[in-house]
C-alpha cells in the first residue's frame, strides 16, 4: 500500500524494495521540507523488516534540478537558495546519510547542485544519456553544499571532485558514467526498472549482513558530514553577501555566462 509523507510517496514491494518517489514534477526542486520528508521516510523504512533496499526516484522530467532560483516572472531570485536551505536543511541531510538501508537513486534528467548532493547521498546511481549532473555552485558565485565535500570524492576521486567543484561544468550521462558518478547506464525508459533490479539484487542478500557491511564501510560518515556541512553552510552564508553571487544568480536566470569580479 502506497503511503505519503508530504510530496514523497513510499511503496514497499514483495521483493523487499521500497520505492520512495518525489512528486514535484517536472523539476523536483528541493527545499528543507522535501529533505525532511525523505529523511522521515528513510527512518521509517529502517525500522520496517519488510524493507531491505530503497529506490529513490522522482516523478517528471528531472531527478532534482536543485534549488529554484527563478520566479514566475523570469527574474532572478537570489533568495532562492535561502528558501531552499532554510531551517536546518543540512541537519535533515545528516539524517539521510545516517539512514541504515541501502539506497539506489534513479537519476533521469537533471541532478543539479543540491540535486547532485541528493543523488550522491545514495549508495548507487542509475542514469541514461538524458542524465545531466553538475555541481554548479562556483558558477553561481557561492560554496557547494549538501555534504558534497564528503560524498563526492569517494565516488569520483579527489581530482575529479575538485574539477567538478571548481569549474561547475555539466556532465551528460555518458560522461557521468565514465567517471563513476553513475554506476549503471541504460536507456531513459529503463532507468527506474534498472534501479529497481539493482535494489532487488541487494535485497536478495542477507539483510543483517548487508546492514552490517554498510555500517562498516560508512563508519563515522555522520560525524564527518556534520562537520563538512557546518563549514559549507557558513561559507554559503558568507558568499551570498557578495556581488559575485548576485551576478551568478542573475546570469543563470538570463542564461548567459557570468562576469565575476571577485567581490
Amino acid at each position: 500500500m502506497t503511503q505519503r509523507q508530504g510530496d514523497v510517496s513510499v511503496d514497499i514491494g514483495n521483493d523487499g524494495v521500497a520505492i520512495v518517489e518525489v512528486h514535484r514534477a517536472p523539476n523536483n526542486f528541493f527545499d528543507f521540507q522535501l529533505i525532511q520528508d525523505i529523511a522521515t521516510v528513510y527512518e521509517g523504512l529502517d525500522e520496517d523488516p519488510a524493507c531491505r533496499a530503497i529506490v529513490l526516484c522522482s516523478e517528471g522530467k528531472h531527478f532534482c534540478a536543485g534549488a529554484n532560483f527563478g520566479g514566475g516572472d523570469g527574474q532572478a531570485r537570489s533568495d532562492g537558495v535561502n528558501r531552499a536551505t532554510g531551517g536546518d536543511l543540512y541537519g535533515e541531510a545528516v539524517r539521510l546519510i545516517e539512514s541504515k538501508t541501502p539506497v539506489v537513486a534513479a537519476v533521469q534528467g537533471a541532478a543539479v547542485g543540491g540535486g547532485l548532493g541528493l543523488a550522491c547521498s545514495a549508495d548507487f546511481r542509475v542514469g541514461c544519456s538524458e542524465t545531466r549532473m553538475t555541481a554548479n555552485f562556483a558558477q553561481l558565485g557561492f560554496h557547494h553544499g549538501f555534504g558534497l565535500t564528503i560524498t563526492l570524492p569517494p565516488i569520483v576521486g579527489q581530482q575529479k571532485a575538485l574539477d567538478l567543484l571548481y569549474t561547475g561544468r555539466r556532465l551528460n550521462g555518458e560522461e557521468s558514467h565514465a567517471i563513476g558518478l553513475l554506476d549503471r547506464f541504460v536507456d531513459l525508459e529503463k532507468v527506474r526498472d534498472e534501479a529497481h533490479a539493482y535494489a532487488a539484487e541487494i535485497a536478495s542478500s542477507a539483510p543483517l549482513a548487508v546492514r552490517s557491511i554498510r555500517e562498516t564501510m560508512r563508519q563515522g560518515i555522520g560525524d564527518r558530514y556534520r562537520l563538512a556541512t557546518a563549514r559549507e553552510r557558513r561559507e554559503q552564508d558568507r558568499l551570498q553577501k557578495t556581488q559575485d553571487f548576485q551576478e551568478g544568480i542573475k546570469a543563470s536566470a538570463e542564461r548567459r555566462k557570468p562576469e565575476f569580479q571577485g567581490r
